[in-house]
Order: C-alpha cells, then structure tokens, then sequence
C-alpha cells in the first residue's frame, strides 16, 4: 500500500506568515513575507467608495414658471388625446349588448355603454374631490380666523 505524500501540521504561536501556516510550510530565511489580505495583521484597506464632496450639487433651475395659460394647453392637449382614445373605444365596441342596472334594462353598443360608465366613475371621483376640498378650505378659513384673534 502506498499512501499519498503527508502534509505537515502547522506550528502554533509561530512568526510563519499566514500563507505559509495555512499550507504547513515554513517561511524561507531572510526572506520578507508580506501580509496576506484580509489577515488579522494587515492594515484595512481604505473604502472603495468615493469620496463625498462638502460641496452640494446644485441643479440648474430654470427661469420660466410655469403659466396659467401653458398648463391650460397642456390640459387641452392631454384631454384632446383621451377623447381621441374614447373615440377609438367606442368605434371599435359596436357589438350590442343588453345592459341592466337595478330595475333598468336596455340593449346600447358595448363601446357606449364603457363610456357611461367611465363618465359615472370620473363624476363619483369628481365629488369625493370637491367635498375634501370643500373640507380643507373650511378648515384654512376657521385656521386664518383664529390667527387674527390671537393677533388682536
């Protein structure tokens, strides 16, 4: 039976560097060892994160504000393409379909019937907006209110 060639075990509390304990070898005489990284003897080597500048980077902030008049065509245009978008719905929906709602029942194109029904959902959006609104106002009023008092 032949066996396989024998490693050495390590001494313990030697000035073997590290490299050298993990393999069970000696250090060669006169030689520098250089710290192995990541060992305990070894310096941290400084993060590989840049920097962080004391100096804020400023965006560029643009001159123009923002108009009434430009928002408003901005708004004309955002409505023009969903009404273009609807359009395109109900044209491509003329299949005819029996609708019924509580004690209501009638036959109208599905491409119509989608459209009430959005209608009816941006109106029930529409009033839960102006009663929040209607909330804040009343309570920006009575808040103004009570600041003058307490100046006067």
């Amino acid at each position: 039976m032949t066996a396989g060639p024998v490693e050495p075990t390590p001494r313990t509390g030697s000035a073997q560097e590290p490299a050298a304990q993990d393999k069970g070898l000696a250090p060669i005489a006169g030689e520098a060892s250089a710290p192995v990284p990541g060992s305990p003897g070894e310096p941290k080597p400084a993060s590989t994160t840049p920097a962080k500048s004391t100096k804020s980077i400023k965006e560029p902030t643009s001159n123009l504000a923002t108009t009434r008049a430009a928002a408003a065509w901005f708004a004309t245009g955002a409505a023009l393409i969903v009404l273009v978008l609807l359009i395109i719905l109900i044209l491509q929906n003329q299949t005819v379909v029996e609708v019924k709602y509580l004690w209501f029942s009638g036959s109208l194109p599905l491409g119509t019937a989608l459209l009430i029904a959005a209608i009816a959902g941006a109106t029930v959006v529409m009033l839960i907006g102006i009663v929040r609104l209607t909330q804040l106002r009343i309570n920006a009023r009575r808040a103004r209110k009570a600041a003058a008092a307490a100046e006067a």
